[in-house]
């Protein structure tokens, strides 16, 4: 809706005041998030699917690129997740699509061989994932049950 304001830089993800800002303004006072996807998570690149080579339900979902945190201790992001979205427009919580590009080992250590930062639909409905940190470009394709 036109004249929306979700809170930057009085609140973040809808409910948490800016350490700085938020006592200037109430986060009630602001459109709260669709659907909330996690700290730090680098949400860069999103594109609804348009397609039809996936399963019909996927028509219509958000798939968003998550980059992944690059400071944090417990790593979060380095995924594609799918947000279904109903068809009064309600967003359901986020679920994996890609994952892979963050493992962690039999030592408990983490390591990142992969940072996706978009997702593209292509004509015959399948899609395209960047990744600037391997300089690669993936195509997901649906093969049927």
């Amino acid at each position: 809706r036109v004249g929306q304001h979700f809170g930057f830089p009085f609140c973040h993800q809808g409910d948490t005041p800016d350490p700085e800002f938020g006592k200037q303004r109430a986060c009630s006072e602001f459109s709260p998030p669709a659907v909330k996807l996690g700290a730090h998570v680098a949400a860069i690149g999103m594109r609804f699917y348009s397609g039809t080579q996936f399963p019909a339900a996927y028509r219509g979902n958000a798939f968003i690129a998550e980059h992944g945190s690059w400071n944090r201790s417990t790593k979060s992001g380095y995924q594609v997740v799918r947000v279904s979205v109903d068809a009064q427009g309600r967003a359901a919580a986020p679920e994996p699509f890609v994952q892979g590009w963050l493992q962690t080992g039999n030592d408990g250590r983490e390591s990142v061989w992969g940072r996706p930062a978009d997702v593209l639909n292509l004509p015959d409905g399948s899609m395209l994932i960047s990744d600037d940190l391997a300089g690669a470009v993936y195509r997901v394709r649906y093969g049927g049950p």
